[in-house]
């Protein structure tokens, strides 16, 4: 995917967060998403921090070669493999949105930065940025924060059964993500859509026995990603 459709991606992945929060009353922001202790105000949130952190990355650019790119990124973040990490911040994320006087002050920051993120990541495709500890090329960036987009957009419509899914650019790109995550040597079962495929591989929802005999000795690689 070039670097202005990754844009694009982002955008739109940006969009349809926007469109399931920017209707949502202050009792629909407090319904529970699919990240265990994580309310939609509180998930959305750990998001707005992503737009942030992408506004920050962008306007600070960092000098090559890249150390990671799109899919070896995630390799850093095993998914289990610091559980107190991840309790800590779930634990920050909450307090943080708790501390605005409602939920919908989240959502109104959120619509200020998630525009700009998608308008700066417009900026030097052929640039390099760092994030993280690590280094990566702008279009590569631009594809983990649509990646993690997608799937926490699908986490916050858990309880929301009329709220749009995500775009379906946006989800090509967590999908390509995931694929390679799979590998070459694995492909995933027939009777996967792009969404229970993304919610098995990130450990959203279990395998099934079927997942598991089609899937053979790549079911034990399963979540591919946290």
């Amino acid at each position: 995917m070039t670097a202005i459709r990754q844009h694009d991606a982002l955008a739109q992945a940006y969009d349809g967060i926007t469109a399931v929060v920017a209707g949502l009353d202050d009792a629909a922001l407090q319904r529970p998403t699919r990240c265990r202790g994580w309310l939609i105000a509180d998930l959305l949130f750990h998001v707005l921090c992503d737009a942030q952190r992408a506004l920050v990355a962008l306007a600070s650019p960092a000098a090559g070669p890249a150390d990671v790119d799109d899919v070896s990124y995630w390799r850093a973040f095993t998914p289990g493999g610091n559980d107190e990490a991840s309790l800590k911040h779930a634990w920050w994320a909450r307090r943080s949105a708790a501390a605005f006087e409602r939920p919908s002050g989240v959502v109104r920051l959120w619509t200020d930065t998630a525009p700009a993120a998608a308008r700066a990541a417009a900026a030097d495709p052929d640039g390099y940025v760092t994030t993280q500890r690590h280094v990566l090329r702008v279009p590569d960036f631009l594809a983990t924060l649509t990646t993690e987009a997608v799937i926490h957009h699908l986490d916050l419509v858990v309880d929301l059964p009329d709220a749009a899914r995500p775009a379906a650019a946006p989800t090509r790109v967590a999908v390509a993500t995931v694929d390679v995550l799979l590998s070459d040597e694995a492909v995933r079962p027939t009777g996967w859509d792009d969404r229970e495929y993304l919610l098995k591989a990130t450990g959203r929802l279990p395998l099934t026995d079927r997942d598991r005999r089609e899937l053979g000795e790549a079911a034990g690689w399963f979540p591919l990603l946290g």
